[in-house]
């Protein structure tokens, strides 16, 4: 799959600004292999398993179709996803486009579950099928940075932000890792994570916040507590959760630039 001039531009600048921060994070679905830190070497396996499971999630789809709901065992759909190599690649690489994934294998799973039409699981399989080229793309793109040295390597236990920009990239990576699990269909955890991202992240730097922009802190504070949470306990569905989430990265941003510019002002005066 090839991206348009604007959108490699866009995925580049969001991967360039988001690869330092994702580095650090471990994969919730088990261990993490060697081949995340060699990603130029494993394109063309990532490629083989992105055919593979275009096929698997195909032939699923073909069953369905032929001869209905009750010859599809659609938890199979989970299980070929789990199994490839390329699903933690893009998971530590570029977590939004892994909770479209997530997104996609669940909604042909669940049209399927409900007897919906085939036409109907066809298009949601469509969608499936062009998340996972467009992870294909996004993880192509990281090799480069990887190459390059612009991306430190993936660990496998977590480190503590230092700095209050620190701590706003990672607050930001927590809320892409917020959607991921709700499109796991991980309600419960999702929810933990927001909590847990506002008491052991955000209220950290909340009061040098609150000295530059206490209307900002407000805002933010009722998104942790109230917004997010209810979307995910509403069950709104992915699009709703990732809209509340994007909003927030937003006013997260502006946080960013008050900090640094503070930051930059304190060392000034020293």
């Amino acid at each position: 799959m090839t991206f348009s001039g604007s959108a490699r531009c866009k995925i580049a600048l969001v991967l360039a600004l988001s690869f330092g921060s994702f580095s650090s994070q471990v994969s919730a679905n088990g261990a993490i292999g060697d081949h995340v830190n060699n990603l130029h070497a494993h394109l063309g396996e990532y490629a083989e398993e992105v055919q593979w499971l275009e096929d698997k999630f195909g032939a699923v789809v073909d069953v369905y179709e032929k001869q209905g709901k009750g010859k599809v065992d659609t938890d199979v759909m989970i299980e070929y996803w789990e199994e490839v190599d390329f699903h933690s690649a893009i998971e530590t690489q570029y977590v939004p486009v892994y909770a479209t994934i997530w997104q996609g294998i669940y909604g042909v799973k669940t049209a399927i579950d409900k007897g919906a039409d085939a036409s109907a699981v066809r298009a949601e399989e469509a969608k499936l099928v062009h998340a996972l080229w467009q992870g294909l793309g996004a993880v192509k793109l990281a090799s480069q940075y990887q190459k390059k040295g612009l991306i430190d390597q993936v660990q496998t236990t977590e480190t503590e932000p230092t700095t209050p920009t620190e701590v706003i990239d990672d607050i930001k990576v927590r809320l892409d890792r917020v959607v991921a699990k709700y499109a796991e269909q991980l309600s419960e955890v999702a929810t933990t994570l927001v909590f847990d991202t506002y008491l052991q992240r955000f209220e950290g730097i909340e009061g040098a916040l609150i000295e530059l922009d206490a209307p900002l802190v407000e805002d933010l504070e009722k998104d942790f507590n109230v917004s997010l949470p209810q979307a995910i306990e509403q069950d709104k569905g992915v699009d709703a959760v990732r809209d509340v989430v994007n909003a927030m990265q937003v006013k997260l941003d502006k946080a960013y630039a008050l900090l640094a510019e503070a930051e930059k002002n304190r060392k000034s005066v020293f």
